[in-house]
């Protein structure tokens, strides 16, 4: 049987991209349609609960919606210092991106911190769920206790759907502090979780965020030291898909769940 000679000079030929985009961002949109569906369904139970619980408790009063204001404008300033962070890698200025990436991180910080100590005052006031660890020498509030006795559904929809988004804020901050930093970042996730571990007592909402920042850590050494690579513009982009993304998410979560649920005196 003759040999078959093969033609390596004949260049391959490649399927156009679908929709004539890179594969990188349709992964991220095809992962925000998968992701919006866990929002949806979190968003739809505590509609439901509301509107199917007579008398649902509205525990939140104005410290608690200043708090809140505060986080969405926090948010709301992360969305712009990302699109002049992905508009600066479109001009190549990735001096300027690092900068803008990192005034994101810090407005996503500061997101996490006030949330986790808006949780620390409602679980210290009695609202709180059976898996909570209970809080030595708090005062407990009667109305927080009315609520989580006589509607736990409140509290556990409120813990479940806002848990859901600071966790995709975190990692978010996360994925951003890998695409600014790189190997760099990872000392610095190591050192705030030591900080989150060790400075926080057992019962507060940043010690169990400390798991999450010690997973975070394993997992981007792995990808690091096996696949190092230079970030370019178009992973900027997708980068700043993900984090408009989890802003959206919030501006569902702030009026539903804060502003709908305020005591008026």
């Amino acid at each position: 049987m003759a040999d078959v000679a093969v033609q390596h000079s004949v260049p391959a030929a490649y399927e156009p991209s679908l929709f004539g985009t890179y594969s990188k961002k349709i992964g991220m949109w095809l992962f925000l349609l998968s992701d919006s569906l866990t929002f949806g369904a979190l968003l739809y139970a505590y509609s439901y609960g509301r509107i199917s619980t007579p008398n649902w408790p509205t525990p939140f009063h104005s410290s608690s919606i200043m708090n809140a204001t505060f986080m969405t404008a926090f948010l709301l300033t992360s969305s712009l210092t990302m699109v002049l962070a992905v508009r600066a890698s479109v001009f190549g200025h990735m001096k300027a991106v690092r900068g803008w990436l990192l005034a994101t991180m810090a407005c996503g910080a500061a997101f996490v911190v006030l949330h986790g100590r808006e949780w620390s005052h409602l679980i210290s006031e009695g609202l709180t769920l059976p898996v909570f660890p209970a809080v030595p020498g708090a005062e407990t509030s009667k109305e927080f206790a009315d609520v989580t006795k006589t509607v736990p559904q409140f509290p556990a929809t409120f813990f479940g759907l806002t848990a859901m988004h600071m966790l995709h804020v975190t990692l978010g901050v996360v994925y951003l502090g890998v695409v600014a930093l790189r190997r760099t970042f990872v000392p610095i996730l190591l050192g705030l979780w030591l900080v989150a571990w060790l400075a926080t007592p057992a019962y507060s909402p940043f010690h169990y965020g400390a798991h999450v920042l010690l997973i975070a850590a394993v997992v981007v050494s792995i990808i690091l030291w096996l696949k190092p690579k230079v970030y370019d513009s178009s992973d900027i982009e997708v980068a700043g898909l993900y984090w408009h993304f989890v802003d959206l998410v919030w501006m569902f979560i702030f009026p539903l769940v804060y502003l709908m649920s305020t005591r008026i005196i």
